[in-house]
């Protein structure tokens, strides 16, 4: 079943020096492209989390937000002054090569990577739990994107059902369309019989009638409808797939509008067009 990329997804899991929160929003998009906002104890991990997302998601612009929260708020945050003040040696340093004075003020030191320390815990029990709640919310986010993704099928099964409709109407009328195309063209023929060479004229006739002649656009058409059936029953991504049988329908659709010699068919083609543009615009949801 198809998989939509716009989802969103909102777990917090508990832990006894405190919880994590995870936050995951995701759009459509040609490939994955995974955004994180992680505080900086978590910053080492990054990779470890895009390679997570990676091998659950396949498509989609995905944003992701990693929050702690500890029990006890007076001890949430140490700072490392060892460091700080290294780099204020180093940036003291500099100040002297290029001549100019260090101006720095204590909350620009804070924003420093390092400086800031959440609670004396050890690093891998954060890394851990922090792992398991994007974990969890991943798969969070798929059972959403398998709900939107229901949705859309229904919504693409209809198109197709109304695809077949056009599809029958053409079929039911086809064979009156061509009768009367070929009595009115016997009609106007019919005072340039003394003009015109019989057996010329019967295969005038026949160039015409296969011209006419839409049977194959149909076969093609119910094909692909046969085919998206069968890619939406799929467990693989199948939006790059589903895209490309929107191309080869309209392309049908285009063809039946061209060799039209009767409104029915006119019309068969318009509506068709529009019920490809409505499964588009769905696809393009679809991982």
């Amino acid at each position: 079943m198809p998989l939509s990329m716009t989802a969103f997804a909102r777990n917090t899991i508990d832990f006894p020096w405190g919880s994590v929160t995870c936050e995951l929003r995701s759009v459509n998009h040609r490939f994955l492209e995974t955004s994180f906002r992680l505080p900086e104890t978590l910053r080492e991990i990054e990779m470890s989390l895009r390679e997570i997302a990676r091998k659950k998601l396949t498509r989609g612009k995905v944003d992701c937000s990693v929050q702690m929260a500890f029990n006890n708020s007076d001890a949430s945050i140490n700072a490392d002054l060892e460091l700080s003040k290294r780099y204020i040696d180093i940036a003291e340093q500099i100040a002297k090569q290029i001549k100019q004075p260090a101006t720095i003020s204590p909350l620009e030191i804070m924003r420093w990577p390092g400086i800031l320390k959440d609670q004396d815990i050890e690093p891998e029990s954060l890394h851990k739990a922090a792992v398991e709640t994007f974990s969890a919310t991943v798969e969070q986010l798929l059972e959403g994107r398998q709900r939107e993704g229901d949705k859309l099928a229904d919504i693409i099964e209809q198109r197709l059902s109304g695809i077949e409709t056009q599809v029958t109407i053409v079929r039911e009328n086809l064979p009156s369309i061509l009768a009367h195309q070929r009595t009115r063209l016997n009609e106007k023929l019919a005072s340039m019989k003394a003009q015109l060479d019989e057996d010329r004229l019967e295969q005038e006739m026949v160039i015409i009638a296969n011209r006419a002649d839409v049977d194959e656009e149909l076969d093609r058409l119910e094909l692909h409808i046969a085919e998206i059936r069968r890619v939406l029953k799929s467990s693989e991504s199948i939006g790059r797939r589903l895209d490309f049988l929107m191309q080869e329908l309209n392309r049908e659709a285009n063809t039946l509008g061209s060799k039209s010699i009767a409104g029915i068919t006119t019309q068969a083609s318009v509506e068709l067009k529009v019920l490809i543009e409505q499964m588009r615009e769905q696809i393009q949801n679809i991982q």
